[in-house]
């Protein structure tokens, strides 16, 4: 059964069991946003909470939402007709062929992703749950999308597990995106981090700064040390 989620400013997210949205696509998409009239890409949107909340928080230029699951972009292609929004695009496709060739290249000014997570373990027969394994889309996938398709100076963020983050800052460095801000997120202070979010750009001079803590308390972020 779908479902209908309202974000501050009234834009509806349209959800369903297999293409529902958590804390960590929230965090990561106020963790950096697009300035008002940039050109951005949000990767690995699933039902388009990051384009949805970018376009809620005052984003209006043109933004491209790619999902490789067709139901889950198909709930992007009705969230975006339903809101009346005119500058979010959905596209059902793999990362790792966007922008492969052709004038999008470099064309972006800021891009996001909300990328698979899980490196070990069995995989789910459900194509579904299969998308979150790291089989369909590597690290090294997704930084080499977002270089492909960022603007020199262009901005990229993502978020991930913390065991993954020696990975996260190798790929990002490898694809010429250096990384400029690193988050880690924990339930409450003195807790284990779950979650980091990092923000790379493209071209640009070594210099990473570390920002306090996102802490997650009664279900709402805020900074801590």
């Amino acid at each position: 059964m779908s479902g209908v989620e309202i974000l501050d400013n009234g834009t509806r997210v349209l959800t369903a069991p297999r293409a529902a949205f958590g804390t960590d696509a929230l965090l990561l998409g106020r963790f950096a946003q697009p300035r008002r009239a940039e050109r951005a890409l949000d990767m690995c949107s699933g039902c388009g909470i990051i384009s949805l909340l970018w376009h809620d928080a005052g984003h209006r230029g043109p933004c491209t939402a790619l999902e490789l699951d067709p139901d889950a972009s198909a709930l992007c292609v009705q969230a975006v007709a339903e809101n009346g929004i005119d500058h979010i695009t959905p596209v059902q496709g793999d990362l790792r062929m966007f922008c492969a060739a052709g004038p999008e290249q470099g064309k972006y000014d800021f891009a996001a992703c909300n990328p698979p997570y899980f490196t070990a373990g069995p995989q789910s027969p459900d194509p579904v749950r299969a998308a979150r394994h790291t089989v369909s889309c590597t690290t090294e996938d997704v930084a080499q999308c977002a270089r492909r398709a960022l603007r020199d100076g262009g901005r990229f963020v993502l978020c991930q597990r913390p065991d993954q983050l020696v990975e996260v800052l190798c790929a990002l460095r490898a694809a010429r995106l250096e990384p400029k801000r690193l988050a880690f997120v924990r339930q409450r202070t003195g807790s284990t981090p779950w979650l980091f979010l990092v923000e790379a750009q493209k071209g640009r001079k070594p210099g990473l700064k570390l920002e306090p803590d996102i802490l997650i308390e009664s279900g709402v972020a805020r900074y801590g040390k």
